[in-house]
């Protein structure tokens, strides 16, 4: 198996270091659409009867993106602009029958599962950064912050922020063959240059009735619809004028009832106070402030089931860390990020560390140079100090799409107002990642460095790849490398603790990881066909102790065939070769003895056409499992009562089968969920969890009422059971206000 993961590293370095034998073709099409100020005021009703739509400039023939992006689309769409000294104003007209897909009446959720039109706006032109604003026929809106590269298509997304929240207007129209739709979107929500004349943008229509996506701008299919590599052209006949008075501030006040019964204390109640702000120092720059924050709205972590030796990262849904957040988070590698903001105001299990204050500044300096800087204050607990955070990053672009950044993050243990400077955690390190004009090509490179009181040595991380992405063809290779003492109090770091179950502790590692893989697409030669593509992908991840000695080595071989419908059939056979320096025990039985194992895992998945009113996504995989075996079964489920309700539930269960004397363990997790739109401003969900490997069951119901753009009622009920006895572990009942107020 080794000389199949070496085998997989040649091919791949050979593909992307001789690119010319791939070559797709680029169609270089010019898309440009200008835009005037209107000379009358535009009434949000989505009927498009003022009489600067009859005069404005029409983007329509969209292009094809998916399933496919060598066409133009079946059904027609048309899009106009205009603007006055507020507001950005879009009037949108999608003709087709009125058999809508609509998931959800609930902001933002699924919105691309569904019937749909988006605009996507890159305000500095610079292809690296920008706004996605979306509606469907029901009039649900959706927003997302596009921060960087966002991924291939049927890859993880990245490089967006579909968390992010903000205020803007919106209203649709329905009729027999089309629907029409306006929107308003105020300057003070967009960051922007002044003087500046042209904006990239581009249009995206989801049209659910032959499972497609249509762009204004040609976007080719390896790409994401949203990318900002192959925006069009928004000319300005005026540029926007600055924004004066661009603050909004955003009050709370919050009532709870909270009850420890594992301490046995009586229930506690409690009335807090406090605000967000947001400012805006230029158009392109923005201060964020936040005094006593609450998040006791944010919806409870999806729980996971972990079989691995290692910790997991959770993503961050708390708004203040949302806007702007790859600025300081776009650094490092999955599995070694040196800034995570959960690890600001949360311990390892997820619990509240009270945060004073916050203060971050963000966004352009100039169309080439983004900023972040980022103070944090946070009360002492039983675990820690009063803790104040620093973080500075910056992102300048070079060449076309290419970025030159950097950072530098301070933890700092506080003794009330003194400081102490025998306990601190720092992180400084620059990278460089280098993109094609036609994104087909990326590369990168990094270097950090972490500082600790009496550490001098084996301190550092470094980084490097490649990658190299076609309509057909891919092929990467990376390599990083960390330190045996290289820390990140403030990130996420993975695989350098490594427990020794017989003594009972922890040891640092470094070590040193290769990735290579090659995946290659396969397209159907009828237009008639079932199927839209099969996909080809071998992989190989290579881990390396620092000593160059071997660690692990996980090999990877999948097919995938892609139906009309997106559903998905995929077959995966996977090799792992570990050698486990420490004892380690998955079960409350004898640990597994340090020594190598090799063992093999087929799996079998199929994922459902999502239009349906009934889909699911059922995973099933049977193999080895060091000296035993694995059994695993995950069930997504989902009914759909359009457009008002939504009933699912996830299942995840592992059997885990070691021989004597190591035992044997089955872990089970089970997660109803339940969503109810009474209208658009109304929610109620209720989501239940009952993990047997946490020892937990959980109940998290929560209201919502949207009385206000933006501004909300939240009635949030939690709690916490044992299931070992079945008994009550906390509860709480939360009742939070906040009004969006812009100054």
């Amino acid at each position: 198996m080794r000389t199949l993961a070496v085998a997989t590293y040649l091919c791949a370095t050979f593909l992307i270091l001789c690119p010319e034998l791939l070559r797709a073709s680029n169609d270089d099409d010019d898309f440009s659409i200008r835009i005037t100020r209107a000379q009358e005021r535009i009434q949000i009703d989505g009927a498009l009867e003022e009489a600067i739509w009859e005069n404005a400039d029409i983007a329509t023939d969209f292009w094809m993106s998916f399933p496919v992006d060598d066409r133009k689309a079946a059904r027609k769409t048309e899009v106009r602009l205009t603007y006055d000294e507020n507001f950005l104003y879009v009037g949108i007209t999608c003709h087709g029958e009125r058999d809508y897909v609509i998931q959800t009446l609930k902001r933002d959720l699924d919105f691309w599962r569904g019937d749909g039109f988006a605009i996507v706006l890159d305000p500095v032109a610079q292809k690296t950064n920008g706004f996605v604003f979306g509606i469907n026929p029901a009039g649900v809106q959706m927003e997302t912050l596009i921060t960087g590269y966002t991924g291939n298509r049927g890859g993880p997304p990245r490089g967006m922020n579909q968390n992010w929240d903000n205020k803007w207007f919106s209203e649709v129209k329905s009729y027999d063959d089309r629907w029409t739709a306006e929107m308003a979107i105020p300057f003070k929500t967009l960051r922007y240059e002044e003087n500046r004349t042209e904006w990239g943008v581009n249009f995206i229509r989801s049209d659910m009735k032959d499972n497609s996506y249509h762009t204004w701008s040609k976007v080719p299919l390896q790409f994401r619809s949203i990318d900002l590599g192959y925006t069009g052209s928004m000319i300005w006949d005026q540029a926007p004028v600055k924004q004066n008075g661009n603050v909004a501030f955003i009050p709370y006040i919050n009532s709870s009832s909270t009850q420890d019964f594992t301490a046995k204390t009586p229930a506690e109640y409690k009335t807090a106070v406090g605000f967000d702000a947001k400012v805006a120092v230029t158009p392109a720059l923005n201060l964020d402030v936040t005094l006593n924050p609450d998040f006791s709205q944010v919806e409870v972590d999806q729980q996971v089931t972990n079989v691995t030796r290692f910790s997991i990262r959770l993503p961050e849904r708390r708004t203040f860390f949302l806007e702007n957040a790859d600025v300081f988070e776009d650094f490092g590698r999955g599995q070694a990020r040196p800034f995570f903001s959960r690890r600001i105001g949360l311990d390892e299990d997820g619990n509240t560390i009270p945060i004073l204050y916050g203060l971050r500044l963000s966004g352009n300096i100039d169309k080439k140079l983004r900023v972040g800087l980022m103070n944090i204050q946070t009360k002492a607990n039983d675990i820690q100090t009063d803790q104040n955070y620093t973080a500075f990053a910056f992102h300048r672009q070079v060449f076309q799409r290419s970025t030159i950044k950097g950072y530098f993050l301070n933890q700092q243990s506080m003794e009330g107002s003194e400081i102490n400077y025998q306990n601190y955690s720092r992180n400084i390190g620059a990278e460089f990642t280098y993109f094609s004009q036609d994104g087909k090509v990326r590369a990168w490179g990094g270097y950090g460095q972490s500082f600790k009181p009496g550490i001098t040595n084996k301190d550092q991380f470094y980084k490097f790849g490649v990658r190299y992405t076609t309509k057909a063809f891919g092929a990467i290779y990376s390599a990083s490398t960390q330190g045996d003492n290289y820390y990140q109090d403030m990130g996420f770091l993975q695989r350098v603790n490594n427990y020794d179950a017989e003594r009972d502790t922890t040891i640092r590692l470094g070590y040193t990881s290769h990735t290579a893989g090659m995946d290659y697409r396969i397209f159907p030669k009828k237009e008639t066909s079932k199927w839209l593509y099969t996909t080809w992908r071998l992989y190989n991840t290579l881990y390396l102790n620092n000593d160059l000695s071997f660690n692990e080595s996980n090999t990877r071989l999948s097919y995938t065939l892609t139906y009309n419908g997106r559903s998905e059939l995929g077959f995966e056979w996977s090799n792992r070769i570990i050698d486990l320096l420490f004892p380690f025990s998955f079960t409350d039985e004898t640990p597994l003895p340090a020594k190598s194992y090799q063992f093999n895992n087929l799996q079998v998945s199929f994922t459902s056409d999502s239009r349906k009113t009934f889909s699911y996504e059922v995973t099933g995989s049977y193999g080895g499992f060091y000296n035993g075996t694995r059994s695993n079964l995950m069930l997504t489920m989902k009914y759909r009562e359009q457009p008002w309700g939504s009933f699912g539930a996830t299942l995840d269960f592992n059997d885990l089968q070691f021989p004597d004397p190591y035992g044997s363990r089955q872990i089970f997790l089970l997660g109803p969920r339940i969503e109810i739109g009474f209208s658009r401003n109304l929610f109620w969900t209720t989501f239940l969890q009952w993990n047997t490997q946490g020892d937990n069951f959980n109940i998290n119901s929560r209201l919502q009422w949207r009385f206000k753009p933006m501004s909300d009622v939240f009635l949030v009920y939690t709690d916490n059971y044992g299931l070992e006895l079945f008994a009550p572990k906390n509860r709480a009942l939360v009742l939070k206000v906040n009004y969006w107020l812009n100054l």
